[in-house]
Formats: C-alpha cells, sequence, structure tokens
C-alpha cells in the first residue's frame, strides 16, 4: 500500500515519518546489481549514501523523498572507475533537488500558469534556488529540444522590449522578440536591439527555412531592416502600420511643444490653448463630434498664430489616410507624393522630417497593402513578456528570461513534458 501511494516503480518504502511538519518517505530502489560501467565485471556495495529529494506535498504538508541509493565500486586493481552512484531518472534527474515529478510539476506551474518561484518554493517548502535551477532544467528541454517549435513561417517580425536596468545609472538592456507573426507564437528572444544577434539567429535556421519567408514586418528600425536586408533579401519588407501613424503623431506633438515655447516662452499650462487640445490633436478626425472640432479650431486660432501646429495636423490626417486604400501600385504612387508634398519649405521642420522618413520607407509603408500583415502579435508577444518580468520582479539573468519568456508567451508543447530529459 505505501508502495502504491509513493508511486515509483521498483522503489520499497522503508519507513515514513512526520517531522517539524515534514512527511518523510525513505525509499530505495530494488534494481539488480549492475556491472562496471568500464571492464563490465561484477561490483559490490561501497557505501549507502542518503539523498533528500523535495516532492510533492502530501495531504496539505510538504513532503521529502529520502532516497537511500547505492554506491558502487569495482574490485578490479586496474579498473579505471573506481566507484560510481546508481542513478535513476525515474526518481530524480541528477544534480537537482527536486523528484523527476516534482520537477515536471514545478515546470508547468511556472511556465504554463505564470506563477511566481517565490509562490510555488512556499508550497513545495523549499527554496527558491531549488524551483528556479529545475524550471530552467525542464524548461531548456523542452523549448530547445522540440524540432518543430520554430515551424515554417511564412511572416516573420522583429521588435524590442526592455530586458532590465543595468548598474547604478540603470543602463537599460534590451531584447529583441522573434515572432511568427502569421500564428502569432514567439519563436526565440535575443539579447540586444542590433542586427546581430537577430542575424546569427537567422543565421542558425536553415537556408530551406528562410526562402520560406515570404514577409518581414518591423516598425521604422535601421537595424532590423539590415537585418532582414541581409538574411531574409527575397522577403518582402512591411512597416508596421501602427508606428508609421504613431511617428506622424509624435512629430505633431513635437511641432505643438516648439510652438507653445515659441509662443508663450514656457512649457505647457493647463490654461494654454495649445496645451489643451494636446489630446484632440492626436486623436482620430472621424472619432472628434462637432463639440470636440470646434474647441480644436478654436484653440489652434488662439494658440498657433503661423498655423503651422494646424499643417503638423492635417499631415498627421493625411499620412492616416495611406491604410484607406486598397491598390498597392496606388498606395506606393500615394505614398511617394505625400513624402514629397510634406517636404515643402512652407511646412513646419517636423513635418519636413516626416516627409523625409516616409519616403525612406515608401516601400516598406506601401507593401502592407500587398501583405496585410503587421507586427501586432509581436507587440502582443512582448506584453506577455512584461507580465512575466511583473512576475518575477524583474530579470538580470539572460538565461533565465529567455527560458521563462518562451515557456509563457512562446507556447511550447507541452504534451512533450512528460518525454523529456532535464539538461
Amino acid at each position: 500500500m505505501c508502495e502504491l501511494l509513493v508511486g515509483l516503480p521498483d522503489v520499497s518504502v522503508l519507513a515514513v515519518d512526520d517531522g517539524a511538519g515534514v512527511v518523510r518517505v525513505h525509499v530505495e530502489t530494488r534494481s539488480p546489481r549492475p556491472g562496471c560501467t568500464a571492464c563490465g565485471g561484477a561490483v559490490t556495495i561501497k557505501d549507502r549514501p542518503v539523498v533528500e529529494l523535495v516532492d510533492l506535498p502530501a495531504f496539505g504538508r510538504p513532503a521529502r523523498l529520502v532516497w537511500r541509493k547505492h554506491r558502487w565500486t569495482c574490485p578490479e586493481p586496474s579498473c579505471p572507475v573506481g566507484s560510481f552512484t546508481a542513478e535513476d531518472r525515474r526518481i530524480a534527474a541528477p544534480r537537482l533537488a527536486l523528484t523527476d515529478r516534482a520537477g515536471r510539476w514545478v515546470t508547468a506551474q511556472v511556465g504554463r500558469n505564470g506563477r511566481t518561484v517565490n509562490e510555488v518554493a512556499v508550497e513545495l517548502g523549499c527554496d527558491w534556488h531549488t524551483i528556479n535551477d529545475t524550471v530552467i532544467a525542464y524548461g531548456t528541454a523542452l523549448v530547445d529540444d522540440d524540432p518543430n517549435r520554430i515551424g515554417e513561417p511564412i511572416a516573420l517580425g522583429l521588435d524590442e522590449t526592455l530586458f532590465f536596468r543595468q548598474g547604478e545609472w540603470r543602463t537599460q538592456q534590451w531584447s529583441t522578440s522573434i515572432v511568427d507573426v502569421g500564428a502569432g507564437r514567439l519563436l526565440d528572444v535575443v539579447p540586444g536591439r542590433s542586427s546581430v544577434e537577430p542575424c546569427r539567429w537567422l543565421a542558425a535556421q536553415t537556408e530551406a527555412w528562410r526562402v520560406r519567408i515570404r514577409w518581414a514586418t518591423l516598425d521604422l528600425s535601421g537595424p532590423y531592416r539590415s537585418v532582414f536586408d541581409t538574411m531574409l533579401p527575397d522577403a518582402t519588407q512591411v512597416a508596421d502600420p501602427f508606428h508609421v501613424i504613431k511617428l506622424a503623431n509624435s512629430k505633431l506633438d513635437e511641432c505643438r511643444r516648439r510652438v507653445q515655447n515659441d509662443t508663450m516662452g514656457h512649457r505647457g499650462r493647463k490654461d494654454d490653448p495649445l496645451y489643451r487640445c494636446r489630446r484632440l490633436l492626436t486623436k482620430a478626425d472621424e472619432r472628434l463630434d462637432d463639440r470636440g472640432r470646434t474647441k480644436l479650431l478654436g484653440l489652434l486660432d488662439a494658440g498657433d498664430p503661423k498655423g503651422e501646429v494646424r499643417t503638423a495636423w492635417h499631415a498627421k490626417e493625411v499620412v492616416r489616410s495611406i491604410y484607406e486604400h486598397h491598390d498597392p501600385k496606388l498606395a506606393l504612387e500615394f505614398v511617394e507624393r505625400l513624402g514629397r508634398d510634406l517636404q515643402d519649405q512652407t511646412s513646419p521642420i517636423e513635418v519636413r522630417s516626416l516627409g523625409r522618413t516616409i519616403i525612406r520607407w515608401k516601400e516598406q509603408i506601401a507593401a502592407w497593402h500587398k501583405a496585410h500583415v503587421s507586427n501586432g502579435p509581436t507587440e502582443a508577444a512582448n506584453n506577455l513578456i512584461k507580465r512575466v518580468k511583473r512576475v518575477a520582479f524583474g530579470f538580470t539573468q539572460f538565461r533565465n528570461y529567455r527560458i521563462r519568456v518562451l515557456l509563457y508567451a512562446g507556447r511550447p508543447n507541452w504534451d512533450l513534458l512528460a518525454t523529456i530529459a532535464p539538461r
């Protein structure tokens, strides 16, 4: 009956005790005497070391599996082995302080369910590092040993997210998310936001895998554009519409703040006309009701004597209209003409800067009308990454960060958890 409760094959229960609120189950294996791993000869028992492993809670109390192991020695003087300790991966993996079943359970709890390591450690009555080391060991195998996890995407997206702030000066360290935007699945995260690590990751994939990529989505990032130019030259690059419109809103806000300072001599205050209309300026024109439009135009008349902010506002709305086109060729012509018109010398400097950027990215902006893919799934993956960071109260080691993120946001095949061998 005791062996049935323990649930381990070829194990004899020697004793069960309950000390300090922790249930300890003493066991030993009934495996046959092995042969020497070097010469194959008969071995003898050298001693019986005892290993205490953290197990799943029993009847609402923390549990420990006390394993009385066998250390064997080869009596042959010329044998180089000397002595060795018997292992049984069905009970526990080498160098881990949890039983195998507990290790797989905590990996699912922390990785799949997004629980904190400390919460699980309290439940099992053990140390934080004990749980974290186990999650990384099983999680690494689940993520990296599955050849089908990455799949064969046809649309790839890149975006950066903050990893952590380092040192006394809180220097920002970044990571890059690599996402299958067609399936909305996080494939991997690499350190930094330059082109180096994404290029290295793509170079590690097969040529056939890279050739299948038809669309490459990105924000208006030069390094990521370089990645796709270098590693995926046949893929059509698509500038994310959200970031294009965000750029137009940013230039509008820069213009408003400059005109505010030029006319009033200070930053915006609550009674200043341009400060009062800052939210209305970034709101979509079709979402403005009559009252809101009247208020916006009145505030612009009062605080924008040269009409520069009004020009930037109209420019923002025209940029938004890029995505009202349905013909890719007409869209490209519209983007080219818009980029040139915005660079007119009578336009504010912020609008001219916007025009130059649009000309520089015209092919990528117009390509959206062919692909109709965006970096939205990449942003969604970044939101899941930020949730993991909040739960973990931050990361400082990239290895822990990568595995935890891929377990939660990378959607690995959790059916394989029962079969993998921890690293």
